[in-house]
């Protein structure tokens, strides 16, 4: 039997519609594929949530102090090394005091002749031989040479130095010989004596964290040293003003030029935050720096979703939901507390359901942009 060719034509459309078909839906069964696999997810889960602030800071003593002359002279001794212990009033350190000797006799040389010259006038005028004014040049000449003979007695006795506080003595002392200077702006530290039992950490905090900070909360910190130990601290004292006194316009250069006040006023302002250490077993050694971790929030049980999934536009924060067939749904939430893996949800989201923790290809231009706009927002704080 004959096919005609009317027959055939339509034979060939149907076997062509029917490949075609079959080859859509296998196209169509690889994409999706794909694009479930090429979405990462997490599940939102309950667990204990931290929220810190973290920070650099220097372990220092709480107590300190640098030994300087009131005198200028040489050093003629020394008489206690670094880690030395030493005791307030114990004398650690003479200076070269012959000068100041030959002054104290000078100066008790003219008390004794103004004093034999004012009993002289004293006499005299008591017996009416003398004038009340004479008496009075010899008495004012006496009291200046007593005053005199005091303050010299005084420096004589700075060459004997003395530890002001009880403590151990940090780093070297200066030599002997050595030129020590007084002064109120530059003098020269001969020694200095710190309590080492007590350390605290000087931290840079910046504005955008210092609102978190609050009077006794808890800090971990570890030091390069130790690695893998973790030792605690916690805020004893948060400075009022920022580490430049930015806002004191009086202590700033008048005459400082535009550029230079722009460039001021985008800088990030830090915070000074003191935290006292606990270190029964002193292994801290004072310069240490130490990485902080300030505990701001802590929340049991709390639902949580990775940093990662957050993202945010105009309306707010928002994920991507992830159903049974891949396929992803954008739901507004509300967040808490955050810590540097976890973010928590307040609403939005229930325990058990899946978010995606990778920007789908499919979404739009826009929605790509603000969730990356809004991974950036999460990096923590500044670099110090």
């Amino acid at each position: 039997m004959k096919i005609n060719n009317k027959v055939k034509l339509a034979i060939v459309v149907v076997l062509l519609a029917a490949c075609s078909a079959g080859g859509y839906q296998y196209y169509q069964t690889q994409q999706t594929a794909k694009q479930a696999a090429a979405i990462e997810t997490a599940d939102v889960q309950r667990m204990n949530l931290k929220s810190t602030v973290s920070a650099t800071g220097t372990i220092n003593p709480v107590d300190s102090v640098e030994v300087s002359p009131k005198i200028t002279a040489r050093i003629t001794s020394i008489l206690v090394k670094e880690n030395d212990t030493v005791s307030s009033g114990q004398t650690v350190a003479t200076l070269d005091g012959k000068d100041y000797e030959a002054k104290r006799d000078q100066a008790q040389y003219k008390v004794t002749n103004t004093k034999q010259d004012y009993e002289r006038y004293l006499y005299l005028y008591q017996v009416g031989a003398g004038t009340k004014q004479a008496l009075d040049t010899a008495e004012y000449n006496y009291n200046t040479a007593v005053s005199a003979l005091s303050e010299a007695e005084s420096d004589v006795n700075e060459t004997i130095i003395t530890a002001p506080m009880s403590g151990v003595v940090v780093g070297d002392p200066k030599p002997v010989g050595t030129m020590a200077v007084q002064g109120n702006s530059n003098p020269t530290v001969i020694m200095r004596i710190a309590d080492t039992s007590t350390k605290q950490i000087q931290a840079k905090i910046d504005e955008t964290d210092i609102g978190q900070i609050k009077l006794g909360q808890n800090a971990t910190f570890t030091v390069d040293t130790y690695s893998g130990q973790t030792f605690t601290a916690h805020v004893s004292k948060i400075s009022q003003t920022d580490t430049s006194n930015t806002w004191d316009t009086n202590s700033s250069s008048s005459s400082s030029s535009s550029s230079s006040s722009s460039s001021s006023s985008a800088s990030v302002i830090y915070y000074y935050v003191t935290l006292d250490v606990d270190d029964p077993d002193n292994v801290l050694r004072l310069g240490m720096t130490a990485r902080v971790d300030i505990e701001t929030a802590d929340v049991n049980d709390a639902l949580v979703v990775p940093i990662a999934a957050l993202k945010t536009d105009d309306n707010g924060s928002y994920v991507l939901r992830v159903n049974s067939a891949g396929q992803t749904e954008q739901v507004a939430v509300t967040t808490g507390i955050m810590s540097d893996e976890y973010v928590q949800i307040l609403s939005g989201l229930d325990a058990g359901d899946k978010v995606s923790i990778t920007y789908n290809t499919s979404s739009s231009k826009s929605s790509s942009s603000s969730s990356s706009s809004s991974k950036n927002k999460q990096q923590g704080p500044p670099p110090m």
